[in-house]
């Protein structure tokens, strides 16, 4: 009865540490199990490859996926170059949430972006503090506007008559707002679109 009595506490602390070790499997294999609920394939919208502005190095738009994006045709000359200041902030702000702002100088309008990949590069940085992604001149409009372009403007109806149009796209790759140039960055109606886009999955 004495021998019993004094092997029971040994017992226990096995049983414990056991169920803990059990337990901590299980926890661990249900973790490994969470579906993933990001598609297979890169939305047609994003598999697109431009230079990136600073060295003309291909950037595969892919990996904007999952996140909301704001696409501008910008240009360096024209009335509503400020709202580089407005793009960075907006940019800035919500950049943690899954924002990122896309820029596509074009001189398309007005022969208001002249310099080349270098010259608009130092000129965004310099003047505006511009640290979101930028690609290289190119065209937006017409017959000759670049492949996203085309589908950004097919999706809306809205295709850019000036420089700074934007075109709001969800974590999905769908065009889901375009807003014209008089719109700036921190337009109430266009925050609320973007932080209704980053609540949706």
């Amino acid at each position: 009865m004495g021998s019993t009595s004094r092997a029971l506490p040994m017992l226990t602390q096995q049983t414990k540490a056991a169920l803990a070790a059990f337990l901590l499997l299980i926890s661990s294999s249900a973790m490994a199990a969470q579906p993933v609920e990001k598609p297979s394939t890169c939305p047609a919208l994003w598999q697109k490859t431009f230079p990136r502005l600073q060295d003309d190095k291909p950037q595969d738009l892919c990996q904007y996926w999952g996140k909301v994006a704001l696409v501008v045709n910008t240009a360096s000359y024209c009335g509503f170059t400020f709202q580089y200041e407005g793009l960075e902030r907006v940019y800035a702000r919500y950049q943690a949430q899954g924002l990122v702002v896309l820029g596509f100088p074009s001189n398309d309008f007005g022969q208001q972006e002249p310099g080349n990949g270098k010259q608009i590069a130092d000129f965004c940085f310099n003047t505006y503090g511009v640290k979101f992604p930028m690609f290289a001149k190119t065209s937006v409009t017409g017959s000759a506007a670049n492949p996203l372009f085309k589908e950004l403007a097919q999706q809306t109806s809205s295709v850019p008559r000036w420089n700074f149009q934007k075109y709001l796209v969800d974590r999905q790759g769908k065009v889901v707002g375009a807003f014209n140039s008089e719109t700036t960055p921190e337009d109430t109606r266009l925050l609320a679109a973007i932080q209704k886009a980053l609540k949706s999955p």
